[in-house]
């Protein structure tokens, strides 16, 4: 910083960030002689000696100062904590302040000025890594707060009344709430406020592993509640529209107003036993690990979709044994099921039950033997089937005239039924298939002439294309080989002229044959518009 740089009163300063050095010259007086504007980042504030020379660096003053980060760094020495709290109380700023975060502060208590004046215009407000802090202050007596966001205060046991300020109204302007990594946290004394939070749409609660009890009550239902591990917490959950929760203990679950839900992770499957349906939910996703579920523990064997008539995306990963269905669905799009090792039938008669369904993906379901009598619906577009290795054919009535694409994994009787159970479907586009045990592909006759897209992976054997078979799909625009070791070249002729996007990944023996200029195969793809060899 130039040194007489505080000489020109008229000047106004923009300095990003500012860090406290030792002695006068690069001590934090120096910003008392600047007339800040905008942001600043105060760096290092563990180097200041004396806790006056805070004083003046004059922050109070600073008007037009809207956004501040106090910083402190911790290199493992002790904490004067009485030192660090005169410091942070000599550096308090204009009430015109808007923006405030504290950063690894080391005293046991919050300065005075925080809250002690009710016409600060703050609107945002971060504590991180305040580890010595004991207590919260009255945040709740700031009357503009839009965000506040504090983590890892891990001296913090409590969050009781006075965070509120004892006030029935506090919080009147909060509209996010962040709390994470307070290891220590144990209870939150909420109820006795009834009217807080009033504008409240975002809370989140992430790595509070003590936290038990209680969470605020809310009138007007949440935007979005998110809670990640926090596995003793037990308590009703707020209202709110989109909900994400993971990890957790037993939760009771407002299900009146929810449009979105997500659960995922250990333990939660004691939230979802007392499912009550939702006229309103719209997507649901359920992930629970299948090995977090002892044989002794209470699982949710069942899934009642008709308990959910709204809904227009469902993925399912649990260990779920049906999924119940009498009603008509005019709304279910997606339908995905993975890792359900003990699911054994898909819902019945789902080609006239789920007339909109348009995405079908299933893997991992290893007791699922067929399709439901009648085949799939109508509408659907897209069907993925993984890792489902009893599942040996397609539905006796074929597959439905929409399908556009397929991707199938590990299969070789159902690929070798796919023929048959296509007909003469001028629908489908794409065709994805993995994991075949073949020296040759495809067979002639195997694929749709509708074909835009192939894509070829982890074929191990695989050795040549079939030149007859591939030729007939002249539709053809795009084709992936993908992780097929042993593919020695293209067809001689080259690929159909159609193709004008062609990728070659981990296939070593053909990417040397296709080097550009030098490969013995170069010709046969140098026309190719899109052409990408990793």
């Amino acid at each position: 910083m130039p040194p007489n740089l505080g000489k020109l009163k008229n000047l106004k300063v923009v300095m990003s960030s500012f860090t406290v050095g030792h002695g006068r010259e690069l001590g934090i007086q120096r910003l008392g002689e600047l007339n800040l504007y905008g942001s600043l980042l105060i760096k290092d504030l563990q180097n200041i000696e004396n806790s006056m020379d805070a004083l003046e660096a004059d922050l109070k003053n600073k008007t037009l100062l809207v956004e501040l980060t106090m910083q402190w760094k911790r290199n493992g020495t002790s904490i004067d904590s009485k030192k660090e709290e005169d410091v942070i109380e000599n550096l308090q700023p204009s009430k015109n302040l808007k923006e405030l975060s504290i950063f690894r502060y080391g005293g046991k208590q919050f300065p005075n000025w925080l809250v002690e004046n009710s016409s600060w215009n703050m609107v945002s407000l971060v504590l991180y890594e305040c580890e010595s802090c004991q207590r919260l202050p009255p945040l709740g007596l700031l009357p503009f707060l839009k965000v506040l966001r504090i983590s890892k205060l891990d001296e913090i046991v409590r969050i009781d009344a006075d965070f509120y300020g004892n006030n029935s109204s506090s919080f009147k302007s909060l509209e996010e709430l962040s709390f994470s990594d307070m290891r220590q946290w144990e209870k939150w004394e909420c109820q006795a406020v009834t009217d807080s939070f009033p504008r409240l749409r975002h809370l989140s609660i992430k790595n509070c592993p003590k936290l038990k009890g209680q969470l605020p009550e809310q009138l007007v239902p949440l935007e979005i509640l998110y809670i990640r591990d926090c596995q003793q917490l037990e308590a009703s959950t707020p209202r709110a529209i989109f909900l994400s929760l993971e990890d957790c203990g037993k939760l009771q679950l407002d299900w009146g107003t929810m449009i979105r839900l997500g659960m995922r992770g250990h333990n939660m499957e004691a939230s979802l036993l007392d499912i009550v349906g939702s006229d309103t939910l719209e997507r649901l996703e359920i992930d629970l690990p299948v090995e977090s579920t002892s044989d002794d523990c209470v699982s949710l064997s069942t899934f009642p979709l008709d308990l959910f008539p709204a809904l227009k995306m469902l993925h399912l990963s649990a260990n779920l044994q049906t999924i119940s269905q009498c009603l008509i669905h005019n709304h279910l799009e997606d339908l995905t099921i993975t890792e359900c090792p003990k699911l054994e039938s898909l819902p019945g008669n789902m080609h006239m039950l789920l007339p909109s369904l348009r995405y079908l993906c299933i893997e991992d379901c290893l007791r699922l033997e067929s399709f439901p009598d009648g085949g799939l619906p109508s509408n659907l577009e897209c069907l993925t089937i993984e890792e489902c290795p009893r599942l040996e054919s397609f539905p006796d009535k074929g597959l439905p005239s929409n399908l556009e694409e397929i991707t199938l994994n590990n299969y070789p009787r159902l690929i070798g039924s796919l023929k048959g159970a296509l007909g003469d479907n001028p629908s489908l586009k794409g065709l994805d298939i993995e994991s075949m045990d073949v020296e040759s592909f495809p067979e002639e006759g195997l694929l749709p002439l509708s074909l835009t897209s192939l894509t070829v992976s982890d074929f191990p054997n695989l050795q040549k294309l079939d030149y007859k078979a591939l030729y007939q799909l002249s539709s053809l625009q795009t084709l992936v080989l993908n992780d097929c070791p042993n593919l020695q070249h293209l067809l001689e002729e080259g690929l159909p002229k159609s193709v004008s996007h062609f990728l070659i990944n981990n296939c070593p023996l053909l990417k040397q044959r296709c080097q550009k200029e030098e490969g013995e195969d170069w010709e046969k793809i140098a026309h190719i518009q899109l052409l990408t060899i990793l």
